[in-house]
């Protein structure tokens, strides 16, 4: 009789099934919220830095869409369903700031794993509907996410 050995999940694997589990028990509140209580996260690494005209204000960027990277589209998309706003962050801190701020009832983020993770638990906290797109290409610069999986989460019941 041969004994099957246990295989761990990879921490990527795991991220993945925590991340699609939240993203489920969360899709239906957050289709309740109408895009103008919605705010977008996504990362600075995804922006081509050596071209890319955002405007820098203290721990975040605003897009000003200039094509240089998929957030320009994303912002655009964001801007057609009405919803709040699209922030270009450096980090996890300056999420909680800006949801202080502006008081969203639903936040959509784009990130890799690992800091997905983190935000999703702490957003969780502060009772907001949240959905999680992870990135592609992971790293801390020229990152990538799925444009498809991006408007699917965003027009989540427009």
């Amino acid at each position: 009789m041969k004994l099957c050995k246990l295989v761990k999940k990879s921490k990527e694997q795991s991220y993945i099934a925590f991340t699609a589990k939240q993203n489920k028990l969360q899709d239906k509140k957050f289709a309740s919220v109408t895009p103008s209580m919605r705010i977008v996260f996504a990362p600075h690494c995804m922006r081509d830095s050596a071209v890319c005209t955002a405007i820098e204000k203290d721990s975040y960027y605003i897009c000003l869409e200039c094509g240089s990277c998929k957030i320009a589209q994303i912002s655009k998309l964001a801007k057609k369903l009405n919803y709040m706003a699209l922030y270009i962050v450096k980090g996890g801190r300056t999420i909680a700031k800006i949801i202080q701020e502006q008081k969203p009832q639903a936040v959509v983020g784009i990130a890799c794993f690992f800091e997905g993770d983190l935000a999703v638990k702490m957003l969780k906290e502060k009772n907001l509907a949240v959905q999680f797109v992870p990135l592609t290409k992971d790293g801390c610069s020229t990152t990538d996410t799925d444009l498809k999986q991006v408007e699917r989460v965003l027009t989540l019941g427009c």
